[in-house]
């Protein structure tokens, strides 16, 4: 069980050790070093809970990738997850919101915290609306397959497999949904909801398309006799997806506190241990194991896409959505275990029989 998860123990120490020396040259005080220091360890443990539908998903594609495409994950994975999402990406949004350049929106985070904050999330629309529609899909696009096979919850994802012979229903559904939410709002709001929902349906389309394209090639150089060590679509996949599932995260980090740094280290935390249990699940064969986990991971997905774009016009803190995933992957796990007992008892009275 270590081995899985020694990387992100070292992680923390490190960034619990720059909590206490940031805090301390911050604050000069020891209380006001163990606020922040509390502050980090809270941000970090909201990050594994809300991201745990996050790390079975992630397990789903790393399966099909070759280990040297698994460590690329971990590694280079990780960087973008940390460095990318949880410092440029709000910066990002500062300097595009309040027209200034990058160095700019760093002295502001640093400096004026507050309206750094209120930068961040006057973004919230537009984040919601990416966020949620790419998350959708992802989700949507788990049940709405003719060729699945297992179902959880029968009389629905039966369903869903049949009406999947439809052509581009899940994108109907989304599209629809999408022009409901946006009525709630004002226009300019609903404009920059609308737009941001659709390049978020484009991303998932382009991603998949981009993967598509991979195999493609890659079959065909099997074909030809070419050994091939596939991932680069499924990396790609991933880490959008990762950065689609942070979204939410930053933007929620900001109840707790408005300090970049602070909030840095805290979901830099979670995001190293999602990493890690990732891994873990695909090392230990989790999915294969347990039957309908994955389900309940897509089911989260799904409710946390719809939480997203619903966010747009009513604030649902981010309690309720991990309450909601955990519940899903709860009971989806619970089945799992049903299940197996089931199957043993079958194969026990076969072989007494």
């Amino acid at each position: 069980m270590l081995q899985f998860y020694r990387g992100s123990l070292i992680f923390t120490l490190v960034c619990l050790g720059l909590g206490v020396w940031y805090g301390w040259a911050s604050t000069g005080t020891l209380s006001g070093t163990a606020q922040m220091l509390w502050i980090i360890v809270i941000l970090s443990v909201l990050e594994i809970s809300l991201s745990f539908d996050n790390a079975v998903v992630n397990a789903s594609v790393l399966k099909e990738m070759d280990v040297v495409w698994q460590k690329r994950f971990l590694t280079w994975g990780i960087a973008f997850a940390v460095f990318g999402m949880r410092i440029v990406f709000p910066l990002a949004i500062v300097a595009i919101a309040a027209g200034i350049g990058p160095i700019q929106a760093m002295n502001l985070s640093l400096n004026d915290p507050a309206e750094y904050e209120r930068l961040v999330s006057s973004a919230h629309i537009g984040i919601a609306g990416f966020g949620g529609a790419f998350l959708a899909m992802v989700g949507m696009k788990f049940f709405f397959n003719a060729d699945k096979e297992v179902h959880w919850i029968g009389l629905i994802e039966r369903s869903l497999a049949r009406v999947s012979a439809l052509p581009a229903i899940e994108i109907a559904l989304l599209l629809l949904s999408m022009w409901g939410i946006s009525t709630l709002l004002s226009v300019a709001d609903a404009h920059t909801f609308l737009v941001s929902g659709m390049l978020g349906l484009v991303t998932y389309i382009a991603v998949e398309a981009v993967s598509h394209w991979l195999e493609m090639r890659e079959e065909a150089a099997r074909l030809a006799g070419v050994v091939v060590r596939s991932g680069l679509g499924g990396f790609l996949y991933l880490n959008i997806l990762d950065a689609s599932f942070s979204f939410d995260g930053v933007i929620g980090a900001f109840a707790l506190s408005n300090n970049m740094i602070v909030i840095a280290l805290g979901l830099s935390i979670g995001a190293m241990f999602v990493r890690s249990m990732t891994v873990h699940l695909v090392k230990q064969g989790t999915l294969a194991e347990y039957r309908f986990l994955e389900h309940g991971a897509f089911w989260a997905i799904i409710v946390l896409g719809a939480i997203m774009l619903l966010s747009a016009v009513w604030h649902i803190p981010e309690t309720i959505t991990g309450l909601i995933g955990g519940i899903l992957i709860g009971l989806s796990l619970w089945w799992s275990l049903r299940h197996n007992r089931r199957e043993q008892a079958l194969n026990g009275q076969s072989e007494i029989g």
